[in-house]
């Protein structure tokens, strides 16, 4: 292959080139094929290469299994694309068998660490994320969370959410660090919108064993449940350790511990970059908050000035008191090689930084995710 700048022998949707060529070259494309292999005895089409011609198709806009024929652009050099009915047979089985699942999760896993072995060995090295200034050395950061896909036709497993609209309510989990999304699960539309417990192991277990030892997850809205932060604090070990922030719902304890507070322990919160926060103050609720106990985890507690649209959803309490509360649940005493990362100013920004996940919702949305190709469950799950 050449590229020359004269304008001549235009090829459209040429970018998918790099997209088929980066699967191929990181073993993406092989390592599914070898799982998928085992489920004939000579299949005309390699299950790798539909699945990941498939999403190149939906890189390129494909709304349906049918539009798998926009990389016809691409036959002279990907040969002719897969039919729709291969691409359905080629996915069928996957949702259909838990123990495929799993080996193809493992392929993915494989593969992943060796692309951030590569990403490691660049200039730049592995991008640790930086908060308010702090470089977070060795953590990999884990991002949960939900959002609702609207279905526009008779879809099995749709069904009313909790926003009152018709469709699916799918969990992720993306790696803060590098941008990935590591596990996705489809759940019909009534699913809490953060039941994160059951899909932490497949999250984990995305990242490289050798990445493992120092892990920050976090969940937002509220979030916090005994069985998750059971779930969370169970994972960490001698060799591993896990630090969360998970959002907290507010009850009427709650708002009697936060006006408990004395005002002298406000501190004024931070921004992402780490200058102050003109109209933001944070304090520690778990001295003061007798669920805390129970729960045998941190509480910070931010307040800031209601927007006008906030002001339409303050509570009693907040409304006399003139803020807008939110609690975060963590079990940060500290993280290593993070100075300063037991303080409540930091967690709270730390937290808040989560908010970056909606850019990763909004661009699955626009790969793929709002188009769940099939009327049937186990297409879609596969």
């Amino acid at each position: 292959m050449s590229v020359r700048g004269d304008a001549r022998g235009l090829v459209g949707h040429a970018g998918a080139v790099l997209l088929r060529k980066c699967a191929d070259q990181a073993g993406l494309t092989g390592a599914l094929g070898a799982v998928l292999a085992r489920l004939e005895r000579s299949p005309v089409w390699d299950r790798g290469v539909v699945l990941v011609n498939l999403a190149v198709a939906i890189v390129l806009g494909a709304t349906s299994m049918r539009q798998i024929t926009l990389l016809a652009h691409q036959a002279l050099l990907f040969g002719d694309p897969p039919s729709d009915s291969t691409v359905r047979r080629a996915l069928e089985p996957i949702g259909a068998d838990p123990v495929l699942l799993v080996r193809i999760a493992k392929a993915r896993a494989k593969v992943r660490a060796h692309v951030w072995k590569l990403i490691e060995a660049t200039e730049t090295g592995f991008p640790w994320l930086t908060v308010a200034g702090k470089v977070l050395t060795g953590w990999v950061v884990i991002d949960i969370d939900a959002t609702i896909v609207l279905a526009h036709s008779n879809k099995e497993g749709a069904s009313a959410t909790f926003k009152k609209t018709w469709g699916f309510h799918p969990l992720a989990a993306w790696c803060a660090n590098t941008q990935e999304s590591l596990a996705m699960l489809l759940r019909r539309g009534p699913a809490g919108s953060n039941t994160a417990a059951d899909h932490l192991e497949a999250a984990i277990a995305q990242i490289p064993t050798r990445r493992r030892a120092k892990l920050l997850i976090r969940v937002d809205g509220a979030g916090a449940t005994h069985d998750l932060l059971e779930r969370l604090e169970g994972l960490n070990t001698t060799r591993r350790t896990v630090r969360y922030t998970v959002g907290w719902k507010i009850t009427d304890v709650d708002g009697a511990a936060i006006a408990a507070l004395p005002e002298a322990v406000w501190e004024p919160g931070l921004n992402q970059d780490g200058s102050l926060h003109a109209h933001a103050a944070v304090a520690e609720l778990t001295g003061v908050n007798r669920r805390a106990g129970a729960w045998k985890t941190r509480l910070v507690v931010r307040r800031v000035k209601p927007s006008g649209r906030q002001k339409a959803t303050l509570t009693g309490f907040e409304k006399r008191a003139g803020w807008k509360y939110s609690i975060i649940a963590t079990n940060i005493g500290r993280m290593r090689a993070v100075p300063g990362s037991h303080q409540v100013q930091f967690i709270d920004v730390l937290h808040r930084s989560h908010a970056s996940v909606e850019d990763r919702v909004r661009t699955n949305k626009a790969m793929g995710l709002r188009n769940l190709p099939s009327k049937v469950w186990t297409v879609n799950l596969g």
